[in-house]
């Protein structure tokens, strides 16, 4: 909202090449603040995501879709070669016999809490998913922290983004689990989570 409570109108597109490595310091940003929320309880550093993010500039297909409320980018999501990404992610992929080059990775979706509910994740998606056709690759994946249900920070009335993913066509694979290490809000020290592996084949067009 605007600072009079006016509906402001937010404008989403794909950044590549110099434009998207202008918006890396936001991402960074984005990514300290958003996932710093249940459930990720990510206790963020500028040092270590300034190192992260640089990872987008180096891949040459990499793909970062920012959603702007005027000149500031408020949300931002990501794409690239799943061959570009952590090997973390990787190994599981390929002791299943999955080619990577098929795949394309999405690394995260971060928008400030005041704009969702307004169609950004469903343009997010969009954009990521036409960038893989764009590319050939006919996989998409992407992976979410696996919380226990009785998690003691879990807030009160809290619903996964599930529904979400799986309306989008996206589909939990069993057994398809990496781990990734950071720390929580309040840890002295980094420890491995959890994540769940999720994907979708496109249609063919």
């Amino acid at each position: 909202m605007g600072a009079a409570g006016a509906r402001v109108i937010l404008e989403t597109r794909p950044l590549t090449g110099a434009a998207l490595t202008a918006a890396l310091p936001d991402l960074a940003r984005l990514r300290i603040t958003v996932f710093r929320a249940f459930p990720y309880l990510y206790e963020g550093s500028e040092d270590y995501e300034t190192s992260y993010v640089r990872a987008y500039a180096q891949s040459r297909n990499a793909l970062v879709v920012a959603c702007f409320d005027g000149a500031r980018i408020v949300g931002a999501a990501t794409a690239a070669p799943m061959e570009d990404h952590a090997a973390e992610f990787a190994v599981p992929f390929e002791a299943r016999g999955y080619r990577l080059s098929d795949i394309l990775y999405f690394g995260e979706s971060v928008l400030l809490p005041e704009y969702r509910g307004r169609g950004v994740g469903h343009a997010f998606f969009d954009a990521r998913e036409a960038h893989a056709r764009a590319l050939g690759r006919g996989t998409c994946a992407f992976c979410a922290v696996i919380r226990p249900p009785g998690h003691p920070a879990r807030p009160e009335g809290y619903r996964p983004h599930d529904r979400f993913w799986e309306k989008r066509g996206y589909a939990p694979v069993d057994g398809l689990i990496a781990e990734y290490s950071w720390r929580d809000i309040g840890a002295a020290e980094q420890t491995a989570k959890p994540m769940q592996f999720w994907l979708r084949r496109l249609p063919e067009a």
